[in-house]
């Protein structure tokens, strides 16, 4: 048998692991997001499209604060992540959404399932290599017409950071490819990009934001 020691690091291993022990760390059980926040801003562009009631996916949903709970005043919501840990408290915190635990690469839903799929920086935890089929994946989701917001990466990076948000032992795995990759993706996927911007706005990198429709 080989010396384990020589082995790859299992991305997926990492993300879930990382998030279980982060959890509380990482959010708590309320988020207050005011009118100037990134993730108020983003949700305002996307709800805007969106008629009353409208099925909502939410990639990599986390404890369910502040996207699905915000989504679920007004919509439909499942939320789907990796972590037992932030699913077991997204169920408590946001009773009204369904929530899925389950890696967003193999989880299935019938096509069409969906008027509206977002994903707030939970893309880039997921290997670049495995990307463009998940938003292939998020086309086939969504009903024709539907919407798309993802916030990714801006430029190409791959990488492990260790004692994450301060957690000695923790650790969490990025993946990400240019924004010019993402847009070629997209179009790939069938879908057309109706708005772009970039989170925070002065980011430097920050993240690539993209609002698409499903053709």
């Amino acid at each position: 048998m080989g010396d384990s020691r020589d082995a790859e690091p299992d991305p997926k291993r990492i993300v879930r692991e990382g998030y279980d022990l982060v959890s509380r760390a990482y959010r708590g059980d309320t988020l207050e997001i005011d009118d100037q926040s990134g993730y108020a801003h983003w949700l305002r562009r996307l709800t805007k499209r969106l008629r009353p009631g409208a099925r909502v996916l939410d990639l990599g949903c986390g404890n369910g604060i502040p996207v699905a709970s915000e989504l679920a005043k007004r919509f439909a919501v499942t939320g789907v992540d990796l972590s037992p840990v932030q699913i077991e408290r997204a169920r408590s915190l946001v009773p009204g959404a369904r929530f899925v635990c389950e890696d967003m690469t193999r989880v299935v839903f019938e096509p069409a399932s969906f008027d509206a799929v977002t994903a707030f920086f939970s893309i880039i935890n997921v290997p670049v290599a495995e990307q463009p089929g998940l938003i292939e994946s998020v086309a086939r989701w969504l009903e024709p017409g539907g919407w798309f917001l993802a916030i990714l990466g801006r430029t190409a990076w791959t990488g492990i950071e260790r004692n994450w948000r301060g957690v000695q032992g923790a650790t969490m795995y990025w993946s990400t490819t240019d924004v010019a990759t993402y847009r070629r993706w997209f179009a790939t996927a069938g879908f057309s990009i109706d708005e772009e911007g970039v989170q925070p706005e002065q980011g430097n990198p920050g993240f690539a934001v993209l609002i698409a429709r499903a053709g």
